[in-house]
């Protein structure tokens, strides 16, 4: 792991990395959320009855325009032309919880972990979105990265 802050030049101001000598390599992310509820947005969600429409169908489009846009949002990120992005949801039934997992891809000089954290992210805004008529009190939390490959750095996978 590197011991230096990379986005700082030697003075300390924000830059963006130069990844012109960087060579392509297949890289990928994945990143995983929860978005908590009370039962009964829970109950909705899970028999499609809310108003709005597919709650999952239109966060995972959410989610991957998201990690489409990482560079517009984020300021010392890369335009990236990502090649896959995916995005899968499990229920928890004891916790009323939805679990959100994103795997982001790419052939490229950088890695997608921002890509992957921010398809997570805004995939659980969506859900808070169109459920928060029901339910205003939605905790979005645990959003982290589970595992990365390719680049210089490697391979991550965090520890269970």
């Amino acid at each position: 792991m590197p011991d230096e802050l990379t986005h700082f030049d030697a003075s300390g101001h924000a830059r963006m990395v130069n990844v012109a000598g960087k060579e392509e390599t297949a890289r990928q992310a994945t990143a995983a959320g929860t978005i908590s509820m009370t039962r009964k947005a829970y109950d909705m969600i899970r028999q499609g009855t809310v108003a709005k429409g597919d709650v999952l169908g239109v966060a995972r489009l959410a989610g991957i325009m998201a990690a489409k846009r990482v560079d517009q949002l984020i300021p010392l990120c890369h335009p990236l032309a990502i090649t896959g992005a995916d995005l899968a949801f499990s229920f928890d039934d004891g916790q009323c919880a939805i679990h959100i997992e994103a795997t982001v891809t790419i052939t490229g000089r950088t890695g997608v972990e921002m890509e992957a954290l921010t398809a997570v992210t805004v995939a659980a805004l969506t859900v808070y979105d169109m459920c928060k008529a029901v339910d205003k009190t939605m905790v979005i939390s645990d959003i982290r990265l589970l595992r990365k490959s390719g680049g210089k750095s490697g391979q991550f996978v965090r520890p269970s």
